[in-house]
């Protein structure tokens, strides 16, 4: 006789949807405090989660701390600058590593094809090896890379609360299983 084996399950660092959904809600929502909240909460998910945390997750909350801190008004101008170049960058560094085979592939490539602006792995050029750029070009570079994350990440995760989708996105959203999406590899 075949034994029944019970499906696996992926065992995550948040509570079950409603906390998922509270966090990318209030991640994009634009009211600081609720941001802070949000933030809050993905610290307390990395304490428990680790390594494991979803780089997705992780980038996006560093570069929401960046709004968050650009919006209290207590930083300077360049040290905004370094913040989000900062976030800027590991954000390049951290998604088109996973692209990366044994030999070297361009960023501009890689970011090509993960549908990465240009001119973010531009910024993140100059922000590495050059002259630090104006905090305007730098604030663009959050608020594209975050739309890029909601758009390839968040709205992906547990239904659809921030974008509306095309009827291609919708079919593919069907049948796909809530835990399976939320781990690290999923969103590549």
């Amino acid at each position: 006789a075949r034994k029944r084996l019970k499906p696996l399950r992926t065992v995550v660092a948040w509570r079950g949807r409603a906390e998922w959904d509270q966090v990318m809600v209030g991640l994009y929502c634009g009211d600081s405090r609720l941001q802070q909240e949000a933030l809050d909460r993905v610290s307390a998910w990395k304490s428990r989660y680790g390594p494991k945390m979803p780089l997705a997750v992780d980038c996006t909350a560093e570069l929401i701390r960046c709004k968050v801190l650009d919006s209290s008004g207590r930083l300077k101008s360049h040290e905004l600058i370094l913040s989000y170049g900062l976030a800027l960058v590991r954000f390049v560094n951290l998604i088109t590593e996973r692209k990366q085979k044994m030999v070297s592939i361009p960023l501009r490539q890689l970011a090509r094809e993960v549908d990465i602006p240009i001119w973010v792995v531009d910024l993140r050029h100059e922000l590495t090896h050059g002259k630090l750029p104006r905090l305007a070009l730098c604030r663009k570079g959050c608020d594209v890379v975050l739309d890029w994350l909601r758009k390839t990440y968040w709205s992906r995760q547990l239904g659809n609360n921030l974008c509306e989708e095309s009827e291609d996105e919708e079919e593919e959203q069907e049948g796909v299983e809530a835990n399976e999406e939320l781990d690290n590899d999923a969103w590549e």
